[in-house]
């Protein structure tokens, strides 16, 4: 059953109301509207381990008077396989809220979410002071409430459970800044998203000042309103157990006369979408991935000894970038740039790229360009975009022809190394007839 129904049941504040539909093979209840139907809809979500409640409003039940829960709720809480429950489109009264969460901590749900709902009013998080729940991760996407700036103090009351959550997701909820008192109080977090929402570059310091967020390793700030590179940068400098960081979807600029270094941790880093002209350094010696598609980018000279994943696709890059700097690469993405030749000879003397996607490249189908393709194809390097992806934009003569096709036996593209021997017999024959 829905935590939050039964609870709510439980305290008297809904009747039995509304329809619940259970998907044994996903093992997930949904229940609509619900306020006043057969109690019987509800009873079937005890099985599940997911359950969602979508529709309705509870503010009329602000008044309603809570009681702690009788023993019988508390064991029946207790019994229950539910990890997650999702709220979808519910106008939901904070105080309200305030007043029930406590009950969580006679359940195992470890994982709760809000869509689409609207938080109205400000409840009083007292009662929640030292208060422990087994929720691990809480998600919120598309919610309008009241800003967080000023509301420490609420955070403070909840530092008990905040402390011990892991996951963190506010998502496309018009975010504009994130205190520095309330980064402090997830002290356990290690995953935090706050894509697509409102923060600039100036609210970013504050957010992530000394103490907050102190085991963070997952950051994604992606699709909000940041536009400098550097000061991105430093703002995430305190973060010293940062691993992954997504930057995508920003419009960064950078001032090459500066210079910053990002969290030593980092190994996972996405500039996808940027509008970067360049890749900027330093960059963490220890980065293993590096996605730097969708940009600008003409050209690309940097080396990472540990890189193995290297993203480069939708660029303005004429030539592929020297494997040899990226000794432990295993991926590369070269799709949708405007490279003429794939640097065979490396890769060959490599060997260890095992994953090369550069389909839609206007490549010159000579005997080295068409042959370095197809050697990288016979030897299961090339990606799903092989061979449709793959044409010639020259010599005229093969232009939209599939690379794949071009002929390039030894005799059609080493007419010397053929003829060379066959002059040589022919020389020899001569000399040993006369």
């Amino acid at each position: 059953m829905n935590v939050a129904v039964l609870l709510l049941l439980g305290l008297g504040l809904l009747e039995a109301e509304g329809r619940c539909f259970f998907n044994r093979t996903q093992d997930h209840c949904v229940c609509y509207n619900l306020s006043q139907e057969s109690i019987d809809s509800i009873i079937q979500c005890l099985p599940a381990s997911v359950v969602e409640f979508c529709g309705g409003e509870l503010e009329r039940y602000i008044a309603f008077p809570i009681s702690d829960l009788d023993p019988s709720t508390i064991e029946m809480l207790g019994s229950l396989d539910i990890r997650k429950i999702i709220f979808g489109d519910l106008l939901v009264p904070e105080i309200l809220l305030a007043r029930v969460l406590r009950f969580f901590s006679y359940t195992h749900v470890q994982e709760l979410v809000f869509e689409s709902c609207i938080f109205e009013g400000r409840g009083s998080w007292a009662e929640m002071a030292n208060q422990d729940l087994p929720i691990l991760s809480l998600h919120f996407h598309n919610v309008t409430s009241a800003p967080l700036t000023g509301r420490e103090q609420d955070f403070s009351s909840l530092s008990s459970w905040l402390g011990t959550l892991q996951e963190l997701a506010v998502t496309s909820s018009h975010v504009t800044s994130l205190p520095c008192g309330i980064g402090r109080v997830f002290r356990a977090l290690h995953s935090l998203d706050v894509a697509q929402n409102s923060l600039g570059d100036e609210s970013l310091m504050p957010a992530f000042c000394e103490g907050a967020f102190p085991q963070l390793q997952v950051l994604s700030l992606q699709r909000n309103n940041l536009t400098s590179y550097h000061s991105v940068c430093k703002s995430v400098q305190l973060l010293r157990e940062l691993q992954h960081l997504d930057l995508s979807q920003n419009k960064l600029t950078a001032d090459l006369s500066s210079s910053c270094q990002w969290p030593m941790a980092l190994r996972i880093f996405n500039l996808s979408d940027t509008g970067l002209d360049e890749v900027l350094t330093p960059l963490p010696p220890s980065l293993e991935v590096l996605d730097m598609s969708c940009n600008h980018l003409h050209a690309v000279d940097i080396s990472l000894s540990s890189l193995k994943k290297l993203f480069l696709n939708q660029n303005m890059l004429q030539a592929a970038p020297s494997i040899r700097n990226y000794p432990m690469l295993d991926t590369l993405n070269l799709d949708n740039n405007s490279i003429t030749e794939l640097p065979w000879d490396e890769v060959k003397l490599l060997g260890h790229v095992w994953n090369v996607a550069a389909a839609g490249n206007p490549y010159n189908c000579t005997c080295s360009g068409a042959g370095g393709l197809q050697a990288l194809a016979g030897m299961g390097h090339l990606g799903q975009g092989w061979p449709q992806g793959y044409r010639c934009h020259s010599p005229p003569h093969y232009q939209g022809r599939l690379v794949k096709d071009v002929p390039v036996s030894v005799l059609q593209c080493n007419s010397a190394a053929v003829i060379a021997p066959v002059c040589i017999i022919l020389v020899l024959l001569g000399v040993a007839g006369a």
